[in-house]
């Protein structure tokens, strides 16, 4: 499973952007690149703005990257019980129903997305449809009715907020040690504007690489749960059955963007970077349960 899904791709792109903007308001206002509280205080601003515009935006652009159709109304006995599966489900975790969806792929995989518990949406692929049993399947809509119940969407906001917001101080912290190192005993020289610039947005690519490797720690952790929460949802068997499904099919092919949101992902990734754990790890968690 990439450690880099929908989520955090668009989390980067939104930081690095307002990254940009934060700078342009220290050299406009003249402001002190290293007064540390102020320095704090913005960067926390435009880390945690940044991860939650990619939560707004998040079951948008799952929409537009899978070509998910949602099921509006049922047009055949396998939409219906899609419907009244994903009702059935979210009622018993106290939600609000969310939006169904078929998107169209010959992997295994699902996946849920949205801002809240109550704005969620919940796709599978026409090629879990075809190859799954529907006990298998049930299994799989409960894990991705688990992950909305438990909200993964926000609890990932907000440890990306975080680090978001440590990527941003530690770049202009460091960039700012290297323009004072460089300038004379007048004052003169030092970095400037545009080489400022390209020193913080090369340090917070950097850092922000290393930061993603604790998101896909608590991402694999959701992922325990949400395979836990299927098993109370429909039982330990189903849910079992479904991963030991999963792991005798092909290796997933989904979109590099969407991939930190399915259920079924890369396994030749190194473990710390997975944003999913190995699936006999998966299995061998539920039966500890």
């Amino acid at each position: 499973m990439k450690r880099i899904g929908l989520f955090l791709i668009t989390n980067i792109a939104v930081m690095i952007v307002l990254s940009i903007v934060l700078s342009i308001i220290f050299s406009v206002f003249n402001l002190d690149r290293s007064s540390m509280g102020g320095l704090l205080v913005l960067a926390a601003v435009f880390g945690f703005g940044g991860s939650f515009i990619s939560l707004l935006m998040s079951k948008w652009m799952a929409k537009k990257s899978t070509g998910a159709v949602v099921i509006e109304s049922p047009r055949n006995a396998t939409e219906q019980w899609l419907l009244a599966t994903v009702k059935e489900q979210s009622a018993k975790a106290g939600l609000k129903m969310p939006e169904v969806a078929i998107y169209q792929s010959p992997d295994m995989n699902a996946f849920a997305t949205g801002a809240s518990r109550n704005n969620a949406l919940v796709a599978v692929s026409s090629g879990l449809l075809e190859q799954m049993s529907q006990d298998e399947v049930e299994a799989v809509l409960a894990h991705e009715v688990s992950h909305v119940a438990n909200g993964d969407m926000i609890t990932l906001t907000l440890i990306q907020g975080i680090v978001n917001t440590f990527v941003i101080f530690a770049a202009r912290l460091i960039a700012g040690a290297i323009d004072s190192a460089t300038k004379d005993e007048d004052g003169e020289g030092g970095l400037g504007t545009f080489a400022y610039f390209g020193v913080v947005i090369a340090l917070e690519i950097v850092f922000g690489m290393l930061a993603s490797l604790i998101v896909a720690y608590f991402s694999r952790q959701r992922e325990y749960r949400a395979d836990a929460g299927a098993a109370k949802l429909t039982s330990p068997a189903k849910m079992k059955a479904a991963l030991e499904r999963l792991s005798r099919g092909s290796e997933s092919q989904m979109e590099s963007t969407m991939m930190a949101f399915g259920i079924n992902g890369k396994r030749s990734l190194a473990a710390l970077s997975a944003s999913h754990p190995p699936i006999e790890k998966r299995i061998q968690a539920l039966n500890e349960l």
